[in-house]
């Protein structure tokens, strides 16, 4: 049985929780890694009532060649491998899919997922008023799809891509 949906209050230890996991996350990623792994999603965001997921965005030289993390990723980590928009990432969630304390994504630096990932988390982190107007949204959207957290991740696009339509408009 899959997790509920649920929105919790801000956590001040989401980001000690981000900072240790990135640890872990380190000397396993090394061989794929080109640079950094920032904490992203809604737990990056202070003060932002979200899902207990800590999401990570980890920065790696190819999607290709990351594939081979795979393995010691699920091995020495516990994270499961899913086939989710392959053409833009490797994702990964831990422990298992039907619990998640935290989704991994490997992505190109400078591509269109890591721009969007990072933006999306820039403006929440900088607009107080977005940040509010996104996380009434996720509540009432968590009501309505408390069993079905697809259907809540998708119904949360068209608010994602208007405030990705205007900071990637304003950044160019």
């Amino acid at each position: 049985m899959a997790d509920l949906v649920r929105i919790i209050p801000y956590d001040p230890a989401w980001p000690e929780e981000f900072e240790a996991e990135k640890a872990r996350l380190k000397p396993v990623l090394a061989p794929w890694l080109a640079d950094e792994i920032h904490h992203v999603g809604s737990t990056s965001v202070p003060g932002l009532a979200a899902k207990p997921v800590i999401d990570i965005l980890a920065e790696v030289h190819s999607l290709e060649e990351s594939r081979a993390a795979i393995e010691p990723l699920h091995e020495q980590l516990s994270y499961w491998w899913a086939p989710y928009q392959e053409e833009r990432m490797n994702w990964f969630c831990k422990p298992s899919p039907e619990h998640r304390t935290h989704h991994l994504h490997l992505v190109v630096p400078g591509s269109e997922a890591w721009h969007e990932e990072l933006a999306f988390r820039d403006a929440l982190r900088a607009e107080p008023e977005t940040a509010r107007a996104y996380e009434e949204l996720k509540r009432r959207l968590a009501h309505e799809h408390l069993h079905d957290r697809e259907a809540y991740t998708v119904a949360k696009t068209e608010f994602v891509e208007s405030v990705l339509a205007r900071v990637l408009t304003d950044e160019a």
